[in-house]
């Protein structure tokens, strides 16, 4: 059953719109802003540009890494990121804020479609007279579509302590220091992307006219829970890819560029399923070589 309004259709006039204009806008300098953060070490003392690395096993070289370290008898890490022994609160609240902003940064270009037929919807209703008290500006729409990738974020920074404490990853890079975590996240983002629950929200991610006409609701409650479950699909879409950031390391700017690249195919673009399975097929193959070198 259809709850929401009928979704017009975009003329060209519209595509040049004041209030289309304003939303692009905003989710772009929303975007710049979090890559900026990042790019500026995201309050972890810590440069990414000095830890980002290409490799194709990054296990190995995050271990030569800290070999080398240890070698130069600098385990204190003045300056970087903080032992798993030091986390504060102080450090809970950065690592949280340093995951949801990798969030932010790498969601808000595929989620731009959906926001935006949000916004035409709301802007079409604006001009009757009745059904805009029924709605909520686009920013409440934003707000519940981020609100679900904070709650990933806490788990996420939760995972990370534990692999850091154990030493599975490094406290330096943030990288895999296991070739068993390297191989097993690896194999299972790459069957992730076959399975029915990647399917099904991958669907709904594609298709936002369809996603918007079944599960409006009125009013700035009824839209808060529109953008929560918008992603809460996009979490269960993409979450197990998130975990690849522990492998080439969680603020490696070349991974995060190239998992925000190919959340934006999947979604976006009309070769996005075949791209979703040609992925699985490559990270499987990457997982089965991490084993074997």
């Amino acid at each position: 059953m259809s709850y929401g309004p009928d979704i017009p259709y975009m003329s060209r006039a519209g595509y040049f719109s004041w209030d289309r204009i304003v939303t692009l806008a905003g989710l772009a300098i929303l975007c710049v802003l979090a890559w900026l953060y990042i790019v500026a070490g995201a309050g972890m003392g810590a440069s990414p540009l000095d830890i980002t690395s290409l490799t194709l096993f990054p296990h190995q070289h995050t271990t030569d890494m800290a070999v080398h370290m240890r070698a130069m008898d600098n385990m204190s890490m003045s300056g970087m990121a903080m032992k798993p022994a030091t986390w504060t609160f102080t450090a809970w609240i950065l690592v949280v804020a340093m995951w949801w902003i990798m969030m932010i940064a790498m969601m808000s270009p595929s989620v731009v479609p959906t926001v935006l037929l949000y916004a035409r919807v709301y802007r079409q209703a604006s001009g009757q007279s009745g059904p805009r008290d029924r709605l909520a500006p686009t920013a409440v729409f934003a707000v519940g579509y981020f609100s679900i990738w904070l709650v990933f974020s806490v788990s996420a920074a939760a995972l990370h302590w534990m692999f850091e404490s154990t030493g599975i990853i490094s406290a330096e890079n943030f990288g895999s220091q296991s070739q068993w975590l390297s191989s097993g996240v690896l194999i299972a983002a790459g069957a992730y992307q076959f399975s029915p629950i990647k399917n099904v929200c991958l669907s709904h991610c594609r298709a936002p006219v369809a996603f918007l006409s079944r599960h409006w609701r009125p009013y700035v409650l009824g839209t808060l829970r529109l953008g929560v479950m918008h992603g809460a699909y996009c979490v269960g879409c993409c979450w197990v890819l998130m975990l690849l950031l522990f492998v080439g390391g969680v603020m490696n700017v070349a991974w995060i560029a190239a998992l925000s690249v190919l959340f934006l195919i999947e979604k976006t673009l009309p070769a996005g399923l075949l791209a979703s399975r040609a992925t699985g097929v490559i990270l499987i193959a990457w997982g089965i070589a991490t084993i074997l070198v």
